[in-house]
């Protein structure tokens, strides 16, 4: 059996890892590193975080952290076998091995159990159904670790029966492609023809759900062929993307961006021909506000704003920003940029400060203006002198410039 030793895996040890240990040796009861974290550790990233398994049932381990003074964190995944333990600063979540005995495509009904290849066999991908015992042997029921290692992605068993467990499984299997596979186009031809054919099942899905994994797929790699792929396998329109997206723009847009971390929205955005297509993804996924503002921004803007030519290329984003009334316009600008794939102006216009207009009504009053009205049409006029100027003429020179007027 393998054994790891790595740095990051040692590096768990933490105080607090080392009581809850001590507690379950003491007790005999199992407990091992499971899921995401064991495929981190494999691949030698630190995991972000850690998840447990054992074969105590959540009640045995209620009654031994109550006995030991542990504070438990009242987090509702009691009821899946899940109890939440905290020690020295640090939240420990380890949830006792199930077998699913019900399942509906969302959710499951499960039963406990004390046997680890059944745990296994209920998760979704091969190199997700590992444990790592806490003296670094794998335990490996499914061939997960040769899957990492060769950069497959595949569903443990048959993906079909996977799939319909829980049908988000079809988006995660795209995610983990892009984040692990090496490149597009390496699928077990079943596996498709399992997505395919469950496609219609992601329409029971909540779009809260659909949207976590659709912007982790999104962030990742083989993007272009991930939505390509989506699109082939009729799924789009479960998941609240239009049936006839832009899949040239799409293409092109995914490699302006490549190199220059857009948000989820801005790539997606590619998608779409017009407003209604950002307004129905809300309606499917309920998007938080500031990212429908901004696909409705660059439906609007990404053929109107565009560089200037001649020798001031920024001058209609500097514009733009300058006559803009919103907050958040230069988060905008700067996605509306990376969208159009304009790297150097996207340096230039992240290191541009705004200006500020030196001009007041107050100046004007001492100039003897004295009607409101008057004022605010002086100010207008003036502001326009100083956008075309670049935004470069001071208070005297605006002031002399009123004087002519």
């Amino acid at each position: 059996a393998m054994r790891l030793q790595a740095p990051q895996f040692q590096a768990l040890f933490t105080p607090g890892l080392r009581s809850v240990a001590e507690l379950f040796e003491k007790k005999n009861h199992e407990l091992r590193i499971a899921g995401g974290a064991v495929r981190d550790l494999l691949s030698g990233v630190t995991p972000q975080d850690v998840d447990f398994a054992t074969t105590a049932t959540p009640a045995e381990m209620k009654e031994m952290f109550t006995a030991a003074g542990v504070r438990l964190i009242n987090n509702k995944g009691e009821k899946h076998g899940t109890i939440t333990a905290r020690l020295q600063e640090e939240n420990f979540e380890i949830t006792t091995l199930r077998i699913d005995v019900v399942t509906d495509g969302r959710h499951a009904q499960v039963e406990f159990t004390t046997d680890w290849h059944k745990d296994a066999e209920r998760r979704d991908l091969t190199v997700n159904s590992m444990f790592l015992g806490l003296d670094g042997t794998l335990y490996d029921f499914f061939n997960g670790y040769e899957d990492l290692k060769s950069k497959k992605i595949r569903f443990v068993g048959k993906a079909s029966e996977r799939i319909q467990e829980d049908y988000l499984r079809i988006l995660r299997y795209f995610r983990f492609y892009g984040r692990i596979a090496e490149k597009p186009g390496d699928h077990e031809p079943t596996t498709l023809q399992a997505i395919k054919e469950n496609a219609k099942g992601l329409a029971g899905i909540s779009g809260e759900r659909i949207w976590v994994e659709l912007k982790k797929i999104l962030l990742g790699n083989h993007v272009n062929h991930l939505v390509q792929l989506i699109y082939e396998l009729d799924i789009a329109q479960y998941i609240g993307l239009p049936p006839d997206g832009n899949l040239e723009e799409f293409a092109r847009v995914t490699k302006n961006t490549q190199n220059l971390s857009p948000k989820p929205m801005t790539v997606l955005t590619a998608l779409f021909k017009g407003k209604e297509d950002v307004t129905n993804l809300d309606l499917r996924l309920k998007i938080s506000k500031e990212e429908k503002n901004l696909g409705l921004f660059l439906v609007k803007q990404r053929q109107e704003l565009t560089k200037g030519e001649g020798p001031e290329p920024l001058r209609p984003y500097q514009d733009f920003l300058m006559d803009s009334r919103e907050a958040n316009t230069n988060s905008k600008i700067f996605e509306l940029l990376k969208y159009q794939g304009e790297e150097q102006l996207l340096k230039e216009m992240q290191e541009w400060t705004v200006p500020t207009f030196p001009v007041s009504g107050h100046d004007l009053r001492k100039m003897g203006v004295t009607s409101g009205k008057d004022i605010g049409a002086a100010l207008q006029q003036l502001r326009e002198e100083w956008k075309r100027s670049g935004y470069h003429m001071d208070k005297e020179e605006l002031l002399s410039c009123l004087k002519k007027l």
